[in-house]
């Protein structure tokens, strides 16, 4: 049982961070759309930037979505939820398939899913950024090189991975974020490279913990990652967590 995990996180790990047709036919078209809204808006475009799990190496193949974190200047005129509504709007006059989520704008091309989220930097300088929250109609300060650097120095990407093809075969609804960070503090104590046992505890830390714990974006001490999640959500994935722990072999757990 020593290296089932690792194995199953081999089969579904992407062998790059973005492949070839990714970059030629989805990112780099998505790229030169961004730039006309924000020509078109009188935007002032920063930066476009590869995101999310593909950035910090948690992607898997059975949930692989793209991520483009669209960086505007701190003097761009309009507010949050305009920049926000415009970024729909144009891609909507674009016939291209897309759909209002909480602080991103989802499109599908070429058959990719790709999550857009717009920022206005806070500053001239920095990466401090303000994102619009559509749920809540209001907005939150985080920082994506923060994400990306605390998730990439965890050295738990492979226990990170095997928890989102857990959340894959079961069906579970848990923000990639939030699982990352989840999964670092249930293997803080853990020894590295022994992936079986870790797993497992993070399972056991699942059930015993997730609907209480609370879970801080290490941008902002503000906001509140495990609030995104009902109590009904959350003890879905304790739920889960608990009956995966009956299970006689990995098989039946992950696969």
């Amino acid at each position: 049982m020593s290296n089932y995990v690792k194995g199953v996180v081999d089969k579904y790990s992407p062998s790059s961070s973005l492949s070839e047709f990714e970059a030629k036919n989805v990112f780099y078209p998505l790229c030169g759309y961004i730039d006309n809204w924000a020509l078109r808006n009188g935007y002032s475009l920063l930066n476009k930037q590869l995101s999310g799990s593909r950035a910090k190496g948690t992607a898997i193949t059975i949930s692989s979505d793209l991520d483009i974190f669209i960086s505007l200047s701190s003097a761009t005129v309009g507010t949050l939820s305009e920049i926000y509504n415009s970024l729909y709007d144009y891609f909507q006059l674009q016939k291209i398939q897309c759909r209002k989520q909480n602080v991103s704008i989802g499109v599908t091309y070429n058959n990719k899913s790709v999550d857009l989220v717009p920022g206005k930097r806070q500053h001239n300088y920095g990466d401090d950024h303000s994102l619009y929250k559509r749920k809540q109609d209001t907005w939150i300060q985080t920082n994506i090189t923060t994400h990306i650097n605390t998730v990439c120095k965890s050295n738990r990407t492979v226990e990170i991975k095997a928890t989102k093809i857990w959340r894959e075969r079961h069906s579970l609804d848990f923000p990639s974020l939030f699982l990352e960070l989840a999964v670092i503090e249930a293997t803080k104590y853990r020894n590295y490279n022994d992936y079986d046992n870790n797993f497992w505890e993070v399972l056991k830390w699942l059930q015993t913990n997730i609907a209480t714990v609370k879970i801080v974006d290490p941008a902002n001490s503000n906001n509140i990652l495990s609030d995104d999640l009902a109590y009904s959500e959350k003890k879905a994935i304790a739920d889960m967590a608990y009956y995966s722990l009956q299970k006689q072999n990995w098989a039946e757990i992950i696969w």
